[in-house]
């Protein structure tokens, strides 16, 4: 996590009613019309049905009058980092939980899922020689969009889990009422979950030299997790080579990594009422995360999301499924990113494997001809989702890895460079992909089937994954020299 400094604070609007106008500092970067709470004026998917207005209003209200989670300093510095992705300088690794859960939020559970990010990292960074921009989907990835409002079980009805933020996944009427306490509950699981990440990534934790101890013990058992110790061997190797030419390892650069944090932006009022005005430009930020983004659900041009995320200065992201067109992918860099700052936006596909070539293609080459600036980044889970015959959702290794492979050829086509990759993990030994370097069978998705929304690659796949993925982009970076 970067480190907090004064420079970093984000002040609080004097105003904070949802209705207020920008303050009068704000810069003539503003997005034209805009204030925190102009996207009530739009139509808004995937909001609960809240029950209790009263009791939302007053949620609401507490979340205004609490410290930001992040601050613009920060958001600024990562949207720096993706410029330089933009450039062909850097790889962006976006990785973490499909949905949160306040019960799994432990200690033990976010060093667990940080030493995957970090493992992955290091083995892209090394084989590469690039460097890895860190992103993980945590901290704040406690809402999730639904197909239906409602689920039916044995003829009884009730409300769809939406994520930890909204509702109790349990099947009871009182569980999945929509509870407002549960925004303040998700602003303090982030709060802890993000004081502890600064605790690993600045207090020695992600020093290079512990990438022996990142291995966790099911890991290392696996082909992935011995070929991973052999690098790890080789950086230690580099390590002492380096301090024999009187190199200093012990500088911060060594022993600290910059980690950000992202989640969808999907309820609106909890994202309005964290987001601040900087105190040093004026501009306004969303400082529930580093990084937003607006799904394939969510992101209509003339919708609630991406009317909120156009006037925030974070750097964002827009999901890209098998329907979206060349023209709608013009039409949200325009809006998203009208003054085409490198950094600013980030276009990620989830198409599906086998249908790069005609899907993403064509916005690839439209967006790239049209001179958008944008970070170009694969999500290769979502387009590969599929139901077995209990019932089970999945996703196949080799599926995933197909669509990361296909994305890279599309880019190579093209001379373009492939930015990143977008991936839904954990650092718990579960069983909801099938197939990886242990060779999952379906028949053993029930063993650990953990999810409270969709399937996750292990730690032992995201670690294959890793080692697969650093092969293409060292292939990449070496076409692009």
């Amino acid at each position: 996590m970067p480190t907090q400094t004064l420079s970093d604070e984000a002040s609080s609007p004097s105003d904070p009613s949802r209705s207020a106008p920008p303050v009068e500092h704000t810069t003539a970067k503003q997005a034209a019309g805009w204030h925190p709470g102009s996207w009530a004026d739009r139509p808004a998917g995937q909001q609960p049905d809240w029950p209790d207005r009263a009791a939302l209003a007053a949620s609401l209200a507490e979340l205004r009058r609490r410290p930001p989670l992040v601050f613009a300093g920060e958001a600024r510095r990562l949207t720096e980092h993706l410029g330089r992705v933009c450039a062909g300088k850097a790889f962006v690794l976006q990785a973490g939980d499909c949905a949160e859960s306040f019960e799994l939020s432990t200690a033990d559970q976010i060093r667990d899922r940080l030493k995957v990010i970090l493992q992955m990292a290091v083995v892209m960074q090394y084989s590469a020689g690039l460097p890895i921009v860190k992103v993980g989907r945590i901290a704040g990835q406690f809402a999730k969009p639904r197909s239906s409002a409602t689920e039916t079980r044995n003829g009884q009805t009730l409300p769809v889990f939406r994520g930890h933020i909204v509702n109790d996944i349990a099947f009871e009427p009182a569980a999945r009422a929509p509870d407002p306490s549960r925004l303040l509950q998700a602003y303090g699981t982030a709060a802890a979950t993000l004081n502890l990440l600064r605790a690993f990534t600045r207090g020695g934790y992600a020093d290079l030299r512990q990438v022996h101890d990142w291995n966790q013990a099911f890991v290392a058992s696996s082909p992935a997790g011995r070929r991973y110790e052999l690098l790890a061997g080789g950086i230690d190797a580099a390590l002492r080579f380096m301090t024999a030419c009187g190199l200093d390892t012990d500088a911060s650069i060594m022993r600290q990594v910059e980690l950000y944090t992202s989640h969808e932006a999907l309820l609106l009022g909890y994202e309005e009422a964290l987001t601040r005005t900087d105190s040093i430009t004026g501009d306004w930020y969303d400082c529930s995360a580093h990084m937003l983004w607006v799904g394939e659900r969510t992101r209509e041009l003339d919708g609630a999301h991406v009317e909120f995320l156009r006037g925030v200065h974070n750097p964002i992201g827009a999901k890209l499924g098998p329907t979206a067109t060349a023209g709608e992918a013009l039409a949200l860099c325009e809006a998203l990113n009208p003054n085409r700052v490198p950094g600013r936006l980030t276009l990620i596909s989830r198409v599906g494997a086998g249908k790069v070539a005609e899907c993403y293609g064509p916005i690839l080459r439209a967006v790239t001809d049209a001179g958008h600036p944008v970070v170009w980044q694969c999500d290769p889970m979502h387009g590969n989702t599929y139901s077995t015959e209990e019932g089970l959702k999945t996703r196949h290794f080799d599926a995933i890895l197909a669509e990361i492979r296909e994305y890279f050829a599309a880019h190579a086509a093209a001379g373009t460079w492939p930015g990143g990759i977008h991936l839904e993990i954990t650092g718990d030994a579960v069983t909801e992909c099938v197939g990886g370097g242990d060779e999952l069978a379906q028949e053993r998705l029930s063993d650990r089937y953990e999810t409270m929304c969709d399937p996750r690659l292990n730690a032992r796949q995201s670690l294959d994954l890793a080692f697969l993925a650093s092969e293409l982009l060292a292939s990449a970076r070496t076409g692009s020299s």
